[in-house]
């Protein structure tokens, strides 16, 4: 997907010379977390996040610095976080030269940013003016629409165990299981050398369509010590020491 099919194209925008309240006040009108911030002919400026808006004089939030740091970080530093608790306008407040995506871009890279560089929105921009946005929320939105899409219909026992061991083969990190289907209820039995693994497995079958439940009968082996733990569905916790045993195929 890309993210022309998931961004939100009528967008509520700020200009630079409008002030921090009426800012606030259109992100509370329209339950947004952020704005973007553009000129008279459209361009991209800036943008203005409730980050942005928590330091700030009039609630007392302003930044306090000890006489030590603040010769440390000399009075440059210091009338910039001035300017960020006490400008009236925009312009004194938003981060400038924002992260910014293009429709073209994909879902992966949109993520990627958002993860990197700490942020929840990225503003969409075609020839440098605002075309758009996408947002967390819309990335909710697009997962719970492609969930919303029928599976395709199930095929019998020994197809859904076919498409079960061709999800674990698809699988990098999967170890080699034993799986036995009968009517649509899936069995996994073999070795696991990390308890992390045990779910992995399960979420694998549980995606494949036609499966109606999964019994885990999956034997972790702790490396170290050799030490058997049998799955919390079939055992009583406890550990029986064990000699080494052929995985599964």
């Amino acid at each position: 997907m890309q993210v022309r099919d998931v961004m939100t194209r009528n967008v509520i925008s700020v200009t630079q010379d409008e002030t921090v309240v009426n800012a606030a006040r259109l992100m509370l009108q329209n339950s947004v977390s952020g704005l973007p911030v553009v000129a008279a002919d459209g361009k991209l400026v800036g943008i203005v996040t409730e980050g942005d808006l928590l330091r700030r004089e009039e609630i007392g939030t302003e930044r306090q610095r000890t006489k030590w740091l603040q010769f440390l970080l000399g009075p440059a530093r210091m009338a910039e976080d001035y300017v960020r608790a006490a400008g009236r306008k925009i312009e004194d407040v938003m981060t400038r030269e924002p992260v910014t995506v293009s429709e073209d871009d994909t879902l992966p890279t949109v993520v990627e940013l958002m993860e990197r560089r700490h942020i929840k929105r990225l503003p969409v921009v075609g020839d440098g003016r605002l075309i758009g946005i996408v947002s967390r929320a819309n990335l909710m939105h697009a997962l719970v629409r492609l969930a919303q899409i029928a599976e395709p219909p199930a095929g019998d026992d020994a197809e859904i165990r076919d498409q079960v061991l061709k999800a674990f083969a698809d699988q990098p990190w999967a170890p080699q299981v034993k799986v036995e289907v009968h009517n649509g209820v899936v069995e996994l039995s073999g070795l696991i050398a990390d308890e992390r693994e045990r779910q992995g497995c399960m979420v694998v079958a549980e995606n494949v369509a036609g499966v109606k439940r999964v019994h885990d009968h999956l034997v972790w082996v702790e490396p170290m010590s050799g030490m058997s733990f049998p799955s919390p569905e079939d055992a009583d916790e406890k550990q029986v020491p064990i000699s080494p045993i052929m995985t599964i195929g």
